[in-house]
């Protein structure tokens, strides 16, 4: 089975391990880079475009396809969902076609095609300035949500709870979103719907995070986790459990909610990350990506209720059905935390012996290294990686999480002015801000 690999620009070494899971799986795997490393992965299996414009992209991927004929495409980026869309158009391979990933990506056109089929959702609007984001958190009512278009990873994410933060945090994010990663490593020359800053209306209540399948119109949650942090005006997706609290009765109205999303989105075959939360005791649709989770949420699966999302990602960029049932939890226990820092200069960051080699971890994944500068909101949702456990229940597994994160040598600077990068990122000073955490509970 071969397999591409597709990023318009490369995310640092952020997907290597997923790469390497698609070999271990069987798969040969090939990467096309536009933008890149020139060593990123194995000699004469991996080649740079040189250019991230899609019509560069499309020839380098035709003429390698000539040569290997590729059985599928994939990409587990969330700026690499178009790209990945528009090349399997282009070659005839399995894909959901561009306007389902543009409509999956944009976050605007997301929840205008959620508002068209009666999907349950917050209120939303597209605001060109601040006068129009005042008037849109007068409209909702405060608190509301401020965020990008196109963004990802909670990047200048926002919970507004009046005017005056409005004021700030509006300029804060109107200055750093041109700059954002996620934006940046998308491809030039195609249609990604309007880049600028949604307002919506807050949903109070707890949240969920799905591994899911679309096929052939039915739609399979494969695996539930239960966010469970507590959270202040910025975001960061960074406590987790497995299984899920939900009861069966709970959940089918979710996948009954996922699947109508899904529709919407006019998504078909597919991998799914969906989110959701319970706001005044129902589910409502927070977003749906055509890619599987990231930071460990493909092992979350596989160990809390037996579904593996990079499996069905290989069998569905080639067309074939993944083996996927309907959510079974397995009764093993999970927590998983984001590794958060102040902001600042990675000095550096090592993980002792008895951490990288407690059975009580079952994944560990450090994305900084040294000279990395970790950027904090409002400028940035930088982290140092993740830390996942198993135990005999949530507060156990969390509980060895914290410990074992408590033993990692982390040294970071303090932070100073912002680099000059003439790439519109806010350059006020930062200030650290500490994660806080609540279990979760949900209604009806």
């Amino acid at each position: 089975m071969k397999l591409l690999a597709l990023e318009a620009v490369q995310n640092q070494t952020y997907y290597l391990s997923r790469y390497q899971q698609i070999e271990d799986y069987g798969g040969d795997l090939y990467v096309l880079n536009g933008l890149g490393d020139p060593d990123f992965w194995r000699p004469g299996r991996y080649r740079v475009v040189g250019s991230k414009h899609i019509d560069a992209i499309i020839a380098a991927a035709r003429e390698w396809h000539a040569a290997e004929r590729f059985d599928g495409l994939l990409t587990f980026s969330e700026s690499g969902v178009v790209t990945v869309a528009a090349v399997a158009a282009a070659l005839g391979l399995p894909g959901i076609g561009v306007d389902a990933a543009r409509t999956s990506r944009n976050k605007l056109l997301m929840r205008r095609a959620h508002a068209q089929a009666g999907v349950a959702r917050p209120r939303f609007r597209l605001v060109a300035d601040l006068a129009e984001a005042l008037e849109a958190g007068e409209d909702f009512g405060y608190p509301v949500i401020l965020k990008p278009t196109l963004g990802a990873a909670s990047n200048f994410v926002f919970r507004i709870d009046g005017p005056r933060d409005m004021r700030q945090r509006f300029s804060q994010a109107q200055e750093g979103i041109d700059g954002m990663s996620w934006f940046t490593m998308e491809p030039d020359g195609v249609d990604l719907g309007p880049h600028g800053l949604l307002v919506e209306s807050f949903l109070e209540g707890p949240e969920i995070l799905m591994e899911a399948v679309e096929w052939d119109g039915e739609v399979y949650l494969g695996s539930v986790v239960d966010r469970v942090t507590v959270e202040g005006d910025t975001f960061d997706d960074d406590v987790h459990h497995a299984p899920t609290s939900l009861t069966p009765g709970q959940l089918e109205p979710v996948r009954q909610l996922v699947a109508a999303a899904t529709r919407a989105q006019g998504i078909r075959r597919s991998v799914l990350h969906a989110e959701v939360r319970f706001h005044n005791g129902s589910p409502h649709m927070l977003e749906i990506a055509v890619r599987p989770g990231g930071g460990g949420l493909d092992y979350f699966a596989r160990i809390s209720s037996g579904y593996c999302p990079i499996r069905a990602t290989m069998d569905i960029a080639r067309g074939r059905r993944p083996a996927i049932g309907h959510y079974r939890p397995t009764g093993v226990h999970t927590a998983g935390t984001c590794l958060i820092s102040g902001p600042g200069t990675v000095e550096e960051i090592s993980v002792p012996r008895q951490v990288a080699e407690s059975d009580r971890v079952f994944f560990l994944k450090i994305t900084a290294k040294p000279g990395d500068v970790i950027l904090r909101p409002p400028h940035g949702n930088n982290i140092l990686g993740f830390l996942c456990t198993t135990g005999t229940s949530f507060e156990d597994a969390m509980r060895a999480a914290h410990d074992l994160a408590s033993q990692l040598v982390v040294r970071v600077s303090e932070p100073g002015p912002l680099p000059e990068r003439g790439d519109g990122q806010a350059r006020a000073a930062l200030s650290p801000e500490p994660a806080r955490y609540r279990p979760v509970t949900t209604k009806g």
